[in-house]
């Protein structure tokens, strides 16, 4: 699952893009979640300070071989070994935990891809019912110094959409400001509903 324009500039001028520990603040991640699974870590940006963070096994995956190197490299740098990091492709081969098993799943800058609603129902079906699914994307403006085109760059509402539609999540709490240039969203896995049951159309 190769993202159109997901091309990654260098790793030291990407991660000045981010206020990494207000973001993980804001989201929530913490020793109060166990094990969670991120789908894309790049350069392990937010891998890293994820895993430092919380009480149990984070999961990490990308299609790129490069980037998951990279992260096991900076993962051993910093002596974390509650990370699980391998080369997958979250929507061909699912998201290499067992269902409904995670406290949360991790999509970041990620939903601009062809199948939203596909991909937000892969990662609820993840998370234990309760649990939620952590977003955050570059805000729709033009000022932004990176972040895809703004013909296929998601705002906050039509994120609620597609994951209305996955059929199995919802939205928990407003949208956070995340500056410089990015917002995030909490969506929460509802009790009781089918794994299967998705609109994707």
């Amino acid at each position: 699952m190769k993202l159109r324009e997901s091309g990654m500039p260098s790793e030291v001028y990407w991660e000045t893009l981010f206020d990494i520990p207000l973001i993980l603040d804001r989201l929530g991640i913490d020793a109060r979640l166990y094990d969670v699974v991120e789908l894309g870590c790049g350069y392990g940006t937010f891998t890293i300070p994820a895993a430092q963070r919380i009480a149990g096994t984070l999961t990490a995956f990308d299609v790129d071989a490069a980037m998951v190197g990279r992260t096991q490299q900076r993962a051993a740098a910093t002596g974390v070994q509650n990370l699980v990091c391998v080369v997958r492709d979250g929507l061909t081969d699912g998201f290499a935990v067992t269902p409904a098993s995670q406290d949360a799943t991790l999509l970041f800058n990620i939903l601009h891809g062809e199948e939203p609603v596909r991909l937000l129902a892969e990662a609820a079906r993840a998370v234990k019912p309760g649990g939620t699914v952590l977003v955050i994307h570059w805000r729709h403006d033009p000022a932004t110094p990176r972040g895809p085109s703004l013909d296929i760059r998601p705002r906050p509402e039509q994120i609620r959409e597609w994951a209305a539609r996955s059929g199995q999540l919802e939205t928990a709490g407003p949208v956070l400001d995340l500056p410089p240039w990015h917002y995030g969203l909490q969506l929460r896995r509802k009790d009781g509903v089918a794994a299967d049951r998705v609109d994707a159309r």
